[in-house]
C-alpha cells in the first residue's frame, strides 16, 4: 500500500551534521503529517520532529535549535536536517506519514536508518 524509503544516516563525529531523506510512495491520498522518530538502545521510540500538511512544525526539546524538518508536498518526502548532532543522538531513526492511504487513514512507518555519533 504505501512505501517509505529513508536514506542519510551514517557515522558523524560529535558536532558534525546529516541530512536524513524519506520519500513514500504507494496509494496515498492525503498526507495529515510526516515526521522522524528515533529508537535508541534501551529506550522507547520518541518523536523527534514533526511537519502537518498545513506546514505546521514541532520538535522534541532536545533538538530545538539543531534540528530542522522540512517537506516536499510535490514527492510525498519529508527531510531532517541535524547540525550540532551530540552522542545522545545516536538512534535508528524512522519516517513516519500519517494519512490516508487505499482508502484507509493510518500510520506508516519506514525500515528505520542509524545515525551513530562518536569521534
Amino acid at each position: 500500500q504505501v512505501q517509505l524509503v529513508e536514506s542519510g544516516g551514517g557515522l558523524v563525529q560529535p558536532g558534525g551534521s546529516l541530512r536524513l531523506s524519506c520519500e513514500a510512495s504507494g496509494s496515498i491520498f492525503s498526507i495529515y503529517a510526516m515526521g522522524w522518530y528515533r529508537q535508541a538502545p534501551g529506550k522507547q521510540r520518541e518523536l523527534v520532529a514533526l511537519i502537518s500538511s498545513g506546514g505546521s512544525t514541532k520538535y522534541a526539546d532536545s533538538v530545538k535549535g539543531r534540528f530542522t524538518i522540512s517537506r516536499a508536498n510535490a514527492k510525498f518526502a519529508v527531510y531532517l536536517q541535524m547540525n550540532s548532532l551530540e552522542p545522545e543522538d545516536t538512534a535508528i531513526y524512522y519516517c513516519n506519514l500519517k494519512g490516508e492511504v487505499g482508502g484507509l487513514s493510518g500510520s506508516y512507518w519506514g525500515q528505520g536508518t542509524q545515525v551513530t555519533v562518536s569521534s
